[in-house]
Parts: structure tokens; sequence; C-alpha cells
């Protein structure tokens, strides 16, 4: 029998450097605070798993930013600004970006090309100032005390190096710095259901004229295929929509378990392992029925996500948990950071549910408070994204891109005052802190 654990030797591990502010991950959340943190004057890292920035926009394929937008009494309006305005004006003069799209008839969204997201995330990091250091896994933390983060422990193509920092922002999506550093945290609701990843994927050969509106007519199609036994899907729900070129669609239909079922794991290696093959083998059953669409028999598999799209891991808990309440009932807060446009978007087994705010009657959009981005326990740690203090529901709403943008930016702006106040974490002063967020552009919902 081989044993559970081997004991590796002590070892002198290099420091790669030593920052004001180490942020880890670049998605939105990321390149937000790390942007936020800069443009004050700290010295700041930003530290990516892969070669290139956008989070699950880009290593997953999402290819649309969602939650930028909240319908507010009937009017759709943009609600998120800031560093987001930056990144998206840079996306646009590369071409990259469509217009807003109707959803549901409530809500948009606004789809764009990733290769100008990456291309446009390096030229603002180049802008603010930012280091960056990609092809890095975090793999660790060393503390200082229990309360204080000293070092992240990172895995590095030049072996492991660690990066010293008086300020960290954890934006893995998964909660990993924070979950090292002891900050307690939750996964999925209660009885151990999370919301089920996907792997996204995009088509090219269609014949846009033909295609029309087919996303409204898939559904109907798919039924139909199912009740004829020919196909069986893993959900039931589709999202299929033109990219900036009618040419090129993305596809969002694939739902990714467990051997038990559930949701798989995404903090787990051998589940996150198997759900990349699965995910590849639904993929292709799908690109097979979509050629049976109108408009869609020349289509082909242009491009598969390079990773699952992980939509729930851990929440790490904060000074205050978002809820489901907050979102529907458009809750405000004294010490807002920013707000979340988008309802609850339960990716559920076999289908996805979404809970909206009354609308046109509400405002439609809750207040994001500061204290969801202060994780228990922690002093110098902030956490931002899909990670951050909110109830499963709420974070079925609030993980999209516009909250982790508000989140980021917040989380950035707050580590550099704690820095110049000699403030923890907690002790961050909200008026001194929406005044800067306002400054650089935020909106906070204070006013509408």
């Amino acid at each position: 029998m081989t044993t559970a654990h081997i004991t590796e030797p002590s070892r002198q591990t290099p420091i790669h450097g030593e920052y004001d502010v180490v942020v880890l991950g670049g998605g939105p959340a990321g390149i937000a605070a790390a942007v936020a943190a800069a443009r004050i004057g700290c010295s700041t890292l930003l530290v990516e798993r892969y070669g290139f920035l956008g989070g699950m926009g880009t290593a997953a394929g999402v290819t649309n930013f969602c939650g930028l937008h909240a319908n507010v009494h009937g009017d759709i309006r943009q609600v998120v600004h800031g560093v987001a305005d930056d990144l998206l004006a840079r996306i646009a003069r590369l071409g990259g970006l469509n217009a807003p799209h109707m959803l549901f008839g409530k809500t948009v969204a606004q789809a764009y090309d990733t290769a100008a997201y990456k291309i446009a995330a390096d030229d603002l990091m180049l802008a603010a100032g930012v280091d960056v250091l990609f092809h890095a896994l975090g793999a660790g933390v060393l503390m200082e005390s229990s309360e204080r983060v000293r070092a992240l422990l990172l895995e590095t193509k030049s072996g492991r190096r660690a990066v010293l920092a008086s300020a960290f922002i954890d934006c893995s999506g998964d909660g990993d710095l924070a979950a090292w550093a002891g900050a307690p945290y939750d996964k999925g609701d209660g009885q151990g259901h999370m919301l089920y990843p996907s792997t996204m994927f995009r088509i090219n050969g269609v014949d846009p004229e033909r295609a029309g509106l087919a996303w409204e007519t898939i559904p109907h199609l798919m039924l139909q295929a199912e009740a004829e036994g020919r196909y069986r899907f893993p959900r039931k729900t589709p999202i299929v929509r033109p990219q900036k070129n009618g040419i090129e669609w993305r596809v969002n239909l694939t739902q990714l378990a467990n051997a038990q079922g559930d949701a798989m794991d995404g903090t787990d290696a051998g589940e996150l392992s198997a759900a990349e093959m699965q995910g590849r083998r639904q993929i292709a059953e799908v690109a097979g029925f979509l050629k049976e669409v109108p408009g869609f028999e020349r289509s082909y598999i242009v491009d598969i996500a390079p990773q699952v799209g992980i939509r729930e891991t851990r929440r790490v808990r904060g000074l205050y948990q978002l809820t489901e309440p907050d979102v529907l009932e458009c809750a405000s807060f004294d010490d807002t950071i920013g707000v979340n446009g988008w309802p609850l978007e339960l990716h559920l087994k076999g289908d996805v549910e979404f809970r909206w705010p009354k609308i046109p009657e509400s405002r439609g959009f809750n207040q994001l408070p500061y204290r969801m981005t202060v994780p228990l326990g922690l002093d110098n740690v902030w956490v931002a994204g899909r990670c951050a203090s909110m109830s499963h529901e709420a974070q079925s709403a609030a993980r999209v891109t516009g909250a982790c943008f508000v989140m980021g930016q917040a989380a950035g702006t707050a580590a550099a005052s704690a820095l110049a106040n000699g403030w923890t974490n907690a002790e961050v002063e909200t008026a001194d802190l929406q005044s800067r967020l306002e400054a650089a552009g935020a909106y906070l919902g204070r006013s509408w």
C-alpha cells in the first residue's frame, strides 16, 4: 500500500520581487484591481496562470460582457464604469466590440472578440504601470502572523518563487489565496451543490442572412431532435449568438457533471481534468446538431475554449455576505462600491434558471457593499470577483463581468488607501474610498 503523503526537503525559495500590492488572477476583477492600485501610485504586480489576461472571458471563451448594464425603470443603461470603460474603449478601437444586444427583453449583454480583449488588457496594464507575471500559478502563502500574509508562493517556468507585498488581492476566482491564508469559505448551496460549469466554443461558416434570429428557433429544434431520439442535450436553455462578424457564433450549451451527477468541482484536479474531456465530447455532439439549423449547414468548430468555464467554487466569507434578497430587492448599502445589474442566473442540473428583480417597477440593480471584499480574519487581504462574500444564490448574479470590475476596482483602491493611511482592510474609511472611486469614474448607484 502506498502512503498518503511524502515529506519534501526544506529549501530556499528565491524572491521574485517585493511590491506594495500583489493581485492574484487576471480576470476582470484582477485587471481592475491592479490598474486601480497602480494608478494611485502603488507598485503593483498582477499574477496570471495563462499567457494572457481576461479570466473566464478569454480562457473560458465567454466572449460577452454581462452585467455592464441594468434595466433602470425600463431604461437600459450602462451602470459599470471606471476601469471598465478604459478596457472597453481599447477593445472598441481594435474593432473587437459589438453593440449591446437584447436578452430576454429585459437587459443586454455585449459581445467582444477575445483576441482584441487580450491585446487591450495588455495595453491597459502597460499604460497603468502594472508589472505582469504570466505563466505563474499560485501555490500557497507564507504568513507574517495569523492575520497577515507576507508572501505569495508561485510555481513558474523558472521554478518556485515568492512574491512579497504589503497588501494582497485575491481575484483567483477560486479564493485560493484567502483559503491558503486561513479565511473561512463556503461551497455551493449548503448541501454541496454548486453552479454547473460549461465549456464554451465558437463556430464559423454560418450564413448570417439565412441564420437570422436563430437563437429564437434553436430551442424548438432541440426539443424536436430530442423527441425524435436523435440527440440528448446536456441542458435545455441554449445560448447561441453571433460575434462581431456574423459568420462566427458563440455557443454555450454544455453542462459538466462529476460521476455523482453533481456540478464538477473546479478546485479538484481530477474532476477538472475529466470535465475538460467531457466538455469536448458534448461540443462534438452539439456542433453536429447545429448543422441541421438553417444557415448553419456549413458551420464548423473554429475554437474550443482553453479551459472549462467555472461558475462557482469557494466563496470566501467576509464582513458582509450578499444575499438573494439583496439582488432581487435592489438593496442599497452605506458602503456601496458600485452596482450589480444582472439577475440571478442559476445553472442547475439540466437547465438554467433566471430570477429577476421587478422590471420595470424597480431600479434594476443592487449596490455592492465594500464589506463583501473583506475576508474574515485577515488584515491585509481583499477578495474580488466570483470568490467574494456572497450566498450561493447571490453569487449566481454578482459573479458576472460587471460586478467583477466593480469589486476589483474597489479592492485595488481600498488596498492603496490602507497602505497610505496605515489601515487594515476593515479600517478603510467608506467616505474616502467612495470619493476615490467616483473621482476615477466609477458609478456607485447613489443616484440614477
